[in-house]
């Protein structure tokens, strides 16, 4: 079954380690990258997400799944099979899915 997401929520659908998972930017979301990036305000976010490290795409994408209500992927990204790349695509689609 696929997954369908929920444009009005803003919601992206994406596949990260081998499954659709569902990804928002939500208030929640915005507020724990801003934390975790040690940032204040969209514009410095908006700077920031120019060169994410590997640590800080880590960071963001787990938000992400959190609003999007994956948890248990969330809590295991370190150890999850997720590439850089599906990863950057995966916040991508989040960010652009909430625009």
């Amino acid at each position: 079954m696929t997954m369908q997401a929920n444009g009005a929520r803003g919601e992206a659908v994406v596949t990260l380690a081998g499954a659709e998972r569902r990804l928002c930017l939500t208030l929640g979301a915005l507020a724990e990258i801003e934390g975790a990036l040690g940032l204040e305000g969209p514009g410095a976010l908006a700077e920031r997400m120019r060169a994410l490290s590997a640590r800080d795409l880590t960071a963001v994408l787990a938000a992400l799944l959190r609003g999007g209500g994956e948890f248990a992927l969330a809590g295991e990204l370190d150890r999850a099979a997720v590439s850089p790349v599906e990863a950057a695509e995966a916040v991508a689609a989040a960010f652009m899915a909430c625009c």
